[in-house]
């Protein structure tokens, strides 16, 4: 038998996700029609053995209960129970696991994947599991790992290994100077005894805490006003498993990427559409050029690849595609043109209008023969192994960075106006073209 944990973070988390995160938490974010996170339910589901999932953040029960209701109705028939685990308090990436370890262990499980909530890729969990079966029975934790470019490789948990044996001999979380292009791809799969180190840890913390707290003459003192709880797995685990016959790492060719920034979700919604190809042919949108109302085999004029949810209206001559996902609810009006681009749900498209890479949210309207467009942030197709590149919202000279026009939830765009490389926060109603700007 085996399980998975799912490590979502909290409110508190994904700031620069924002404005997108202010009314849906990150890991509920529409990616290709889904749920982020339920692309790692749907990967998890397919492993014959896998019995329960656990979700494991700090987000209040209430923003999650309707999500893991839905995903539990869902996979009722696979036979794995689904749960959400909210933490007392922010725990770091390892206390959480910690803190629900009978929860975890319940059930013997043999092994159990961790995931992070903020990646996407086309999760190998299958050869993943095989590969740590394959490890010596001191392995505790096997890495899934990809390769970054030099440069990159600093902005990730970086590692070296014996490629034969894929044994860690050393990890740094984020090095200050380059250690390997290998990164840590944040899915693991963990044997049991792993909590035997996080029991070790937890103690030691105690102790210290404990020694602190008597010498500043109050019981609970830690100095940096952390529960004891709180543990890193990059930095109080792996790194020091590494070099010690019990971190293992495989690297994969598979795409993998991060949900850093609202201009990552466009390149993930676009991986995630090519993979429904392989996966899930039904959830795309016919391809094809809609020859006039009458032609009923498309929605409309389509190219590849496309996602629209059942419940939208989308006029026969507007043109879809490429990489497109269109929410429940969403009305487009006649002659509109979608690129490269989500819109969510219940938002409106009016006729004639231009959308190119942009997020368009919850309840926004744009009105007829407007422009709403974005600068592309992917990565550098000229790099063997390059990631997206997240910057800071401000250059050094205190300018936005071109990147994707993001309109909030419940936004007013005007007919015929222009809207390029922009972020309006939600509820706003604009009088005007923008361009470079943040509509506050």
């Amino acid at each position: 038998m085996l399980k998975a944990v799912i490590l979502i973070g909290g409110p508190q988390k994904g700031t620069r996700f924002r404005p997108l995160s202010l009314d849906t938490p990150k890991p509920l974010f529409p990616l290709a029609g889904r749920p982020l996170i339920a692309h790692h339910i749907e990967a998890c589901a397919q492993l014959p053995d896998l019995r329960e999932i656990l979700i494991i953040g700090y987000y209040p029960q209430t923003q999650m209960e309707g999500f893991v209701g839905d995903m539990q109705a869902l996979y009722s028939s696979s036979n794995i129970n689904i749960r959400y685990l909210q933490e007392f308090t922010a725990l770091g990436t390892a206390g959480g696991m910690y803190h629900f370890r009978d929860q975890i262990r319940a059930g013997n499980p043999r092994a159990f994947f961790v995931l992070n909530g903020d990646v996407c890729a086309d999760f190998p969990l299958q050869e993943l599991r095989d590969f740590h079966e394959n490890r010596p029975s001191t392995a505790l934790v096997t890495i899934m790992s990809t390769e970054a470019t030099r440069q990159q490789s600093l902005h990730y948990g970086c590692l070296v290994f014996d490629k034969n044996k894929g044994a860690v001999s050393h990890y740094v979380e984020k090095p200050s100077s380059y250690v390997s292009t290998f990164i840590n791809c944040g899915v693991y799969v963990c044997s049991m005894d792993i909590f035997t180190v996080l029991a070790q840890i937890f103690h030691s913390r105690g102790q210290e805490y404990g020694c602190q707290g008597f010498s500043n003459g109050n019981g609970n003192g830690n100095g940096n006003g952390r529960e004891q709880g709180h543990i890193k797995w990059e930095q109080e685990v792996l790194t020091p498993l590494a070099g010690t016959d019990k971190l293992f790492a495989m690297p994969v060719p598979n795409w993998w990427s991060q949900l850093k920034t609202a201009g990552s979700a466009i390149y993930a919604n676009r991986h995630y559409l090519g993979l429904y190809k392989k996966t899930h042919p039904e959830r795309l949108a016919n391809v094809g050029t809609k020859r006039g109302e009458g032609d009923g085999s498309l929605i409309c004029t389509v190219l590849p690849d496309v996602y629209v949810h059942p419940s939208a209206t989308v006029h026969h001559s507007a043109v879809l595609g490429p990489n497109v996902a269109i929410g429940p609810g969403v009305t487009i009006g006649p002659g509109v043109r979608i690129r490269e681009s989500i819109v969510l749900e219940q938002a409106q498209i009016q006729d004639h209008t231009l959308v190119l890479h942009s997020i368009v949210g919850r309840g926004s309207t744009i009105g007829a023969w407007a422009r709403v467009e974005g600068t592309p942030s992917d990565p550098d197709p000229n790099k063997p192994f390059a990631k997206m590149e997240n910057p800071p919202l401000f250059n050094n000279e205190g300018k936005l960075n071109p990147s994707i026009t993001i309109l909030g939830c419940f936004v007013q765009v005007p007919a015929e106006k222009i809207l390029l490389n922009s972020i309006v926060l939600p509820h706003k109603e604009l009088s005007r073209s923008f361009k470079n700007e943040i509509i506050l």
